[in-house]
């Protein structure tokens, strides 16, 4: 029976995150980009720059630059150092021309999540900022469409506590761990009738009272634990891999030409290639939209809480975080994965990345995987802190914001840290991927029917700013 029920929901698991979402995703990135005439191309530069510039006098709980770490924090994980290496070995290196073009077009569709999170949100009297797709789905869509904005929050609540906020997240800092100081699992307990490695039982014990002392401040500690985290670890990683570039330099071009050619399938046989090219272009786009979020609806709610009075300031500054996570960070992964060949070696998720990092740093290979174990460890905690918060707003919506429910629902979210690195039901993890994919049709609604507001706000502000200037 529990056979028959797994497999069933990894029937539905792989038709949500198939071609219809992955075509709905693409298509409104398109439909944005086109109405918003290429915004994250003219505008990218001004966008950057807003990062680290705060607007004065702006209302809401945290910096721009927080909220857009605190965005980052659930998006830079797993799915760059793994999920990339998954994409790459499914469809071939040309997986991440598919998944640059992915982010192209999810640039425009971040920037509108995130300017209609600012537009509709609500600001209290002690200044606590609620937003995010439930309040542009029934502010901005009309209170008729409020099951809609539930229905998402019903989703976002499922993600963040049974799946991808904790579990997955426990599952992969444990895992990392284990690998690196005990893989052979020489020292271990029996706990739950089951072998466990004491660096797994280590790991979640000390993993556990981070993350309390962290959701238990909220977001103002969320945002201030990501400031310091998400950049720190992202340029780390960033200049691991550009070690390799560098030292490899000589492949680069070779490496390029492989990602073009595999894209579209011009290295395969003429009757293969059509084939070749929609694997590739499958996975990448796939994985793209996975690792960015970009039309998931999440980011949105973290952009809510930033200090601005310019919707279309923080449309911007969101914009970025598409940028950077698959643009630069998940380019960083697939260049040292093509460059070194570890793709091509018959290995599987993190192993393909681990063997990159061996073959392409000149350290010795304990040194590198220390390295990888690292980021892996510290992308993860952020990740869990950004659904942490993702999926309180959402259940303070559907509570109408009694703050006790909230308050439990901290401490079960840190129970089910604790426990994460104890749980193998896979129905648990598919449900929440199901979950996590099933957020996107609302958000997606929302943002096709409010098109209009994006264009007439966004043409506003540039027209108010060009004044400004003259």
């Amino acid at each position: 029976m529990f056979k028959a029920l797994n497999s069933a929901l990894i029937n539905i698991d792989n038709f949500i995150w198939g071609i219809p979402l992955i075509v709905l995703i693409l298509a409104a990135g398109i439909f944005l980009t086109i109405r918003l005439k290429g915004l994250q191309v003219k505008h990218l530069g001004k966008a950057l720059y807003y990062i680290f510039h705060n607007e004065k006098d702006g209302t809401g709980e945290v910096t721009s630059f927080g909220a857009l770490c605190t965005a980052l924090s659930a998006t830079i994980g797993t799915g760059n150092i793994v999920g990339c290496a998954t994409a790459i070995v499914a469809g071939g290196p040309g997986a991440l021309f598919w998944m640059w073009l992915a982010a192209f077009f999810g640039m425009a569709t971040k920037y509108a999540e995130g300017m209609l999170a600012v537009k509709y949100r609500e600001i209290d009297a002690d200044g606590h900022a609620l937003g995010g797709p439930f309040y542009y789905i029934e502010k901005g869509m009309g209170k008729n469409w409020k099951w809609l904005a539930k229905l998402f929050c019903i989703f976002g609540t499922m993600v963040g506590l049974f799946g991808i906020g904790t579990f997955t997240q426990v599952n992969g800092i444990t895992s990392a761990v284990n690998n690196f100081f005990d893989p052979n699992n020489a020292n271990s307990i029996v706990l739950f009738g089951r072998n466990y490695s004491w660096s797994v039982v280590i790991a979640g014990i000390i993993l556990t009272v981070c993350v309390g002392l962290v959701v238990i401040g909220g977001i103002k500690r969320i945002s201030k634990v990501s400031e310091i985290i998400v950049p720190f670890m992202a340029v780390t990683y960033i200049a691991t891999c550009l070690l390799i570039v560098f030292t490899h330099l000589l492949q680069l071009p070779a490496a390029f030409a492989e990602i073009i050619q595999s894209a579209f399938g011009l290295r395969a046989m003429a009757g293969g290639a059509l084939g070749t090219m929609m694997v590739a272009m499958q996975k990448g786009i796939a994985r793209g939209i996975f690792s960015n979020e970009a039309g998931l609806g999440s980011a949105p709610i973290a952009a809510a809480a930033a200090q601005t009075n310019e919707p279309v300031r923080q449309g911007l500054v969101s914009m970025t975080g598409t940028f950077i996570d698959t643009i630069v960070v998940c380019t960083m992964t697939g260049l040292a994965i093509v460059m070194t060949g570890a793709w091509d070696m018959g290995l599987e998720g993190v192993e393909v990345t681990t063997k990159a990092f061996a073959m392409g740093l000149p350290f010795p290979e304990r040194v590198s995987a220390f390295i990888l174990m690292m980021c892996l460890v510290f992308f993860a905690f952020t990740t869990i802190l950004g659904w942490d918060y993702y999926s309180e707003r959402c259940l303070e919506y559907l509570t109408n914001g009694k703050q006790i429910v909230v308050a439990v629902f901290k401490w079960l979210y840190i129970l089910a840290v604790f426990i994460g690195p104890f749980m193998t039901v896979e129905a648990v993890w598919t449900i929440a991927d199901i979950c996590n994919g099933l957020m996107a049709f609302p958000n997606l609604v929302a943002l096709l029917a409010l098109n209009g507001d994006v264009v007439s706000e966004t043409k506003s502000y540039f027209e108010r700013l060009k004044g400004r200037m003259e």
